[in-house]
């Protein structure tokens, strides 16, 4: 009984470090927001530019950490197989250090600090970039690491601990900001308060540095390494429902079944695993987190309502994605999935048309919160936890830096095409800000449709045995036969 408490413990533990990761994956994307209009005072207004211009430059500003995401998804994969998973985790702990301070300082070696005017906007952009980097690297490899240690029974629970991490950051973020900005006056929040803000981003940075120094890498990666006997030892220390010799065993047949190429299992896993990353960003998501303001602003309310909102809706996010932590390895992945894309159906088409016909309020705000619910059981966590999962080991660094990629590409394009429709005028004398909605309600019954249709259930496999949903072939059949010779 001790053995497998101590085992749980470490599990528990490991993955607790893990979501570190993921926490300032959330605390780097939402931390912007609340300095935004410092940045645009210090930075941006003094170079007078035109309307379009000023607002182009600020739309770039604000997603220019978007840019190293994509770059950080495109590297992590190759990075987590070549170097390893701990040491990949590393380096992006890393990078949100040097970007915490950088953003906050990005004068530092170059000039006076808060005199260099709109001269500092590019360094801090280039800092931002570098953030994102790391959140690229994180939202691979964080749940990359949780599957590669948690035993099959509870795989999906502990993944979907990182979701929970992610937006317990941004709504943590949210508060910080606040908390800073109520130590002095406007004038001091323009000048200094904003800085402090970027910078409380290097104490979580730090801790999940040194935290990971302790942590092994997996046994998937140590195999991987032919360090037998290290992943022998980490699955012993880790336990399960499984022999580890099994495990291990395993884990050495799914890397020789076949060659490494990306479609060596077909083209089908790869298909899948790119159009659910898609799929979870043109559902909408990441429009209603990053305009939630404007849009509760929209509604009628003024903008210090409309902030309290933004925050409620971060609150029901986290709340709903406990909601799949409990459900996702006693339901399955795929039905949280369908259920989850026909709530967001239902609520998007509802908030259109509330838009739409003038009706917008609490009604509005009501629609949203469903909205949000139905993303947070379902499409937030869940799709993680396939990513993570559903690649065999083969392949699993190459197919998931491409999925994970095109994920951060449609959160672009989902950021820049909300504003562009949000502020159609066209658009909006037929539909008051209810156009984007339809869309965004449309996108998610097709994934519901498509997770119907195409998605495999994975609850209860090991890593190991999901790669015969792809491959028809038993797995038990080839373990077997590498225990005979090996006897």
């Amino acid at each position: 009984m001790g053995n497998k408490q101590g085992a749980l413990s470490l599990t528990t533990g490991l993955t607790l470090i893990a979501t570190l990761g993921g926490l300032l994956f959330g605390y780097d994307t939402a931390v912007i927001s609340g300095a935004m209009a410092s940045i645009d005072i210090n930075f941006i207004k003094p170079l007078n530019l035109t309307e379009t211009a000023h607002d182009s430059l600020k739309g770039l500003t604000i997603s220019s950490a978007l840019a190293g995401c994509v770059v950080g998804g495109l590297v992590a994969g190759k990075m987590a197989d070549r170097f390893g998973r701990k040491p990949t985790l590393i380096v992006a702990a890393l990078m949100f250090l040097i970007c915490s301070l950088g953003s906050a300082w990005p004068e530092f070696g170059l000039g006076t600090i808060g005199q260099m005017g709109p001269d500092a906007l590019t360094p801090f952009n280039i800092y931002r970039i570098i953030g994102g980097v790391g959140v690229g690297i994180a939202s691979l490899v964080s749940p990359l690491y949780i599957a590669e240690i948690a035993p099959a029974e509870s795989r999906g629970r502990l993944i979907s601990f990182n979701q929970i991490a992610i937006v317990g950051g941004m709504v943590g973020v949210y508060f910080v900001n606040w908390a800073i900005a109520g130590l002095g006056d406007e004038t001091w929040l323009h000048s200094t308060g904003w800085r402090w803000m970027f910078a409380s981003e290097g104490l979580p940075s730090i801790l999940f540095a040194v935290l990971l120094l302790f942590a092994p890498d997996t046994p998937r990666y140590l195999v991987m390494q032919r360090r037998d006997n290290e992943a022998l030892d980490v699955l012993k220390r880790l336990g399960g429902a499984t022999d580890p010799k099994v495990t291990l065993v395993e884990i050495e047949e799914s890397l020789v079944v076949t060659n490494e190429r990306l479609f060596a299992f077909g083209g089908l896993v790869v298909f899948v695993g790119i159009l659910l990353s898609v799929f979870q960003q043109f559902v909408g998501i990441n429009a209603v987190l990053y305009y939630a303001p404007q849009m509760f602003q929209n509604m009628g309310m003024d903008t210090n309502a409309s902030l309290w909102q933004t925050v409620i809706v971060g609150i029901a996010n986290v709340a709903f994605t406990l909601v799949a932590t409990v459900s996702v390895d006693r339901l399955g992945r795929k039905p949280l999935l369908i259920a989850g894309g026909l709530v967001m159906t239902v609520s998007m088409l509802a908030l259109g048309t509330l838009f739409a016909t003038g009706q917008a309020g609490l009604a509005a705000l009501a629609a949203m919160l469903v909205y949000i619910a139905g993303f947070a059981f379902s499409w937030g966590p869940v799709v993680w936890i396939l990513l993570a999962e559903m690649f065999p080991n083969a392949i699993k660094g190459k197919a998931l830096g491409i999925a994970v990629a095109a994920q951060w590409i449609a959160n672009l394009l989902v950021t820049w095409s909300f504003n562009v429709m949000d502020g159609n005028s066209v658009l909006n004398a037929h539909f008051h800000h209810g156009f984007a909605y339809w869309i965004y309600g449309l996108f998610s019954l097709l994934s519901a449709l498509f997770v119907w249709r195409f998605v495999p259930e994975t609850k209860g496999r090991s890593l190991e045995a999901i790669q015969e949903l792809w491959t028809h072939k038993p797995l038990h059949d080839a373990v077997q036969q590498v225990r005979t010779a090996r006897s």
